[in-house]
């Protein structure tokens, strides 16, 4: 009975150490192999263009707080830029309300995005990216709305809005 015990407070411990980890952890430092994209600029170059936020999600793939972009309530018609190279990657009439704090949609703009696979926290994801600078921009799901069925959940310090 002690060995069970014991055992079964190993395996929480190690869950809870695990699961602090993942929470806990600074953005990764994962980068975009910059020869592959039409736009190369060196982490210098970036930085002086980049906020430290832009920066950090753009460049080194790390997330928004939920709730925090102004572009999640945006639903002026326009268009959705890439923050470090204006590519225009969704158009205003595609936006909707996803209820997840981040702007989402259902359908990018022909030849703007590209997408990778992602497996951090445990599990794989979709990560999508600007085609032309590799720009992190956050992650589709299937779980979107008719006619495509996804939800491309941006990160909005990624993107400007261009009103039209």
């Amino acid at each position: 009975m002690e060995r069970r015990t014991l055992l079964s407070a190993a395996v929480v411990f190690a869950g809870a150490a695990g699961g602090a980890y993942f929470l806990l952890r600074k953005p990764s430092t994962m980068t975009t192999t910059p020869e592959s994209f039409e736009i190369n600029k060196t982490e210098e170059e970036w930085r002086k263009i980049l906020t430290p936020e832009q920066f950090n999600v753009l460049r080194k793939h790390g997330t928004e707080r939920p709730g925090t972009s102004i572009l999640d309530k945006e639903y002026g018609k326009g268009t959705f830029v890439c923050a470090g190279c204006d590519l225009p990657l969704f158009v205003s009439d595609t936006k909707f309300n996803s209820g997840t704090g981040w702007p989402s949609f259902y359908d990018p703009i022909p030849n703007s995005i590209g997408t990778s696979v992602d497996g951090k926290l445990m599990m794989k994801r979709t990560e999508v990216h600007c085609r032309r600078c590799g720009g992190h921009l956050g992650h589709v799901f299937e779980d979107g709305p008719k006619p495509t069925g996804l939800r491309y959940c941006m990160n909005g310090i990624s993107m400007k809005f261009i009103p039209a």
